[in-house]
């Protein structure tokens, strides 16, 4: 069944519908989100959040293309996520004098990153400032034409041009330096 079918019966208030959208979608959710720079740990909180989003403003949908749509929520969701975790953070450092020692497990990200240069790539885009890293993921990673990468970033298709090339030329430049010879050339 299409993506605008289900959402019509979505919208109808069909929760099978609704149930169907989410399983064709998560993955795709997850994995943006991966790339955006969510940690492992985090991403289940924050597809959660894309969903309940998208259920929240499903009524909203216009004929437009459905993915894009998800993109842009996904991208606000990720957003809002680490906006409330900072806020947090800082408050938590706050209240015990933050001495320098923290600690967090690599263990998740390892599983999900088999081999060093996937690591090394993962790395240098989350390296790159939002700007750059978005348009890289959307393109490479989610097969999203320069039209619709604008439509999701809400920025000028010559933007996109502009940032996918000047993105491409700090990870060739980082992957260089960093011995990444595999995606460095």
């Amino acid at each position: 069944m299409s993506d605008n079918d289900l959402i019509e019966r979505a919208q109808l208030g069909d929760k099978a519908a609704y149930t169907e959208l989410i399983q064709k979608h998560h993955r795709t959710v997850e994995k943006f989100a991966f790339q955006c720079g969510v940690k492992v740990n985090d991403i289940p909180d924050v597809t959660q959040e894309v969903f309940v989003k998208l259920y929240c403003f499903l009524h909203q949908f216009k004929r437009e293309r459905f993915t894009t749509w998800l993109y842009k929520i996904t991208l606000n969701a990720t957003r809002d996520y680490y906006r409330k975790e900072t806020k947090e953070k800082e408050k938590e450092d706050k209240l015990h004098h933050n001495d320098g020692n923290t600690t967090f497990s690599k263990s998740a990200e390892d599983r999900v990153l088999v081999f060093e240069e996937d690591k090394q790539l993962h790395l240098a885009i989350l390296s790159l400032d939002e700007k750059y890293r978005h348009p890289i993921i959307l393109f490479y990673f989610h097969d999203l034409s320069y039209e619709q990468i604008s439509d999701v970033l809400n920025v000028p298709l010559t933007s996109v041009k502009t940032r996918l090339l000047r993105a491409k030329g700090q990870l060739k430049k980082q992957l260089s330096m960093s011995g990444g010879a595999k995606y460095g050339r």
